[in-house]
C-alpha cells in the first residue's frame, strides 16, 4: 500500500509499473529533433469539417489505441482511465476516449496533466484498486490559442516569451510488472508569485517547479546528482532559466541534469516557437515518446518526471488574476 512519507511524499510500495505507453503527435512536432521516438506522426492536413478539437480528439484516440496495441491489451483489460487536457470541460478528453467505454476519471492539472493522471493511475494499481490503469493527455496549437490567447484566424503578434502549443498526446498503461517501475509520487502545491502574463507561462509555471523539486529532494535525501534526468513540462527558456535561478537560491543546482519538455521537443534554431513548446502534449509526447523509450534500452535509470501547469481559465484572466502554478513530480526507475 502508498504510504506517505516527508513533506506529503507518497511512496508506492507495491511498486507499480509502466507496461505499455505511446505517443502520437502533429506535422511540425514531426519536423523537430525527436520525431524517430514518437508512435504516431500526423502529417496529412486535416480532412474537410474537422475541427481542431476533433484533431486534438483523435490524437488522444490514436495514443491510447496504440498504447494498447503494443501492450497486446483490449480496453476492457483496463480497469480506470484517467485523462484531461487543457479545453473547458475537458471535451478533447471526454469526446476522444468516449469510444473506448473504460471507466472514466476526468482530471485537470493544466499542463502538468501527464504527471498528475499518471499519478493517479499508479495510486490506484498500487492501492489494489485497478489492475491496470491508464493515463492519457493532449493539447493542441490552434485549439489552445483560440480558447486562451488570440485565434490563429486573427493573424496576431506572438511576443518572445510566448511558448508554442504542442499537438500531441501521450498514453501510459501502468500495471504490476514490467521494465520502468514508478517509485514514488510528490504532487505539487498551488504556488503564486503574482505572474499575470498569459503570453509567458514559463514565468508562471517556474516556482511551483522549484518548489515541487526542492521539497521532493529534501523528501527523499537525494541530491541532483543521484538523478541522470529531472524532467520538467514546458518551462522553455525563459521559465526554465528562472527555474534554475529560484533553485541555486536555495543551495539546489540542477543544470547538469535538467531537461525541459518545451526546449527539447522542437529544434529551437530552426523552428520559429519563441520560447519553446509548451502544452499538455509536450511534456506527453517527450515521456511517452523518448524518455521512456531510453529508459526501457537502459540508457537512463532514474528520472524524476515534473510536469508543469499554469492554473488560468479566460475568465481569470480577463478579470486581471494572476496564474498559479502547479508542479507534480513521478519518480521513475528502470
Amino acid at each position: 500500500m502508498a504510504k506517505k512519507g516527508k513533506n506529503g511524499i507518497i511512496h508506492l510500495e507495491n511498486s507499480p509499473y509502466i507496461l505499455s505507453y505511446a505517443a502520437a503527435v502533429g506535422k511540425k512536432e514531426g519536423e523537430g529533433p525527436f520525431a524517430a521516438y514518437f508512435d504516431c506522426v500526423d502529417m496529412s492536413p486535416s480532412p474537410d469539417g474537422c475541427s481542431w478539437e476533433q484533431e486534438e480528439s483523435g490524437l488522444q484516440q490514436k495514443a491510447l489505441h496504440t498504447a494498447l496495441k503494443k501492450g497486446g491489451f483490449e480496453a476492457s483489460d483496463i480497469d480506470i482511465l484517467y485523462a484531461g487536457d487543457l479545453l473547458n470541460q475537458s471535451i478533447s478528453s471526454t469526446f476522444g476516449l468516449r469510444e473506448f467505454g473504460i471507466p472514466f476519471v476526468g482530471l485537470f492539472g493544466a499542463c502538468s496533466t501527464m504527471s498528475l493522471s499518471l499519478s493517479m493511475a499508479s495510486l490506484a494499481v498500487d492501492s489494489g484498486a485497478a489492475e491496470k490503469a491508464a493515463a492519457v493527455t493532449s493539447s493542441h496549437f490552434c485549439t489552445a490559442e483560440r480558447q486562451f490567447r488570440t485565434p490563429v484566424d486573427y493573424g496576431g503578434q506572438r511576443t518572445p516569451s510566448a511558448q508554442w502549443t504542442v499537438c500531441g498526446s501521450g498514453a501510459v498503461i501502468v500495471g504490476k510488472s514490467g521494465k520502468v517501475r514508478i517509485c514514488d509520487i510528490l504532487l505539487g502545491k498551488i504556488t503564486d508569485l503574482g505572474q499575470t502574463d498569459a503570453n509567458n507561462m514559463g514565468a508562471a509555471m517556474a516556482p511551483a517547479a522549484a518548489d515541487t523539486i526542492s521539497r521532493y529532494l529534501d523528501a527523499t535525501e537525494t541530491e541532483p546528482s543521484d538523478y541522470d534526468m529531472i524532467v520538467t513540462g514546458d518551462l522553455g527558456t525563459v521559465g526554465s532559466q528562472l527555474l534554475h535561478e529560484l533553485l541555486i537560491g536555495t543551495g539546489i543546482d540542477i543544470s547538469l541534469v535538467h531537461k525541459d519538455c518545451g526546449m527539447m521537443i522542437f529544434d529551437l534554431e530552426k523552428q520559429d516557437v519563441h520560447a519553446g513548446g509548451s502544452g499538455c502534449g509536450c511534456s506527453a509526447s517527450m515521456l511517452c515518446g523518448y524518455i521512456l523509450r531510453k529508459m526501457e534500452e537502459g540508457e537512463l535509470k532514474n528520472v524524476l518526471f515534473c510536469a508543469t501547469g499554469a492554473l488560468m481559465s479566460t475568465t481569470s484572466s480577463q478579470q486581471g488574476e494572476s496564474i498559479p502554478g502547479i508542479c507534480h513530480a513521478v519518480h521513475l526507475t528502470a
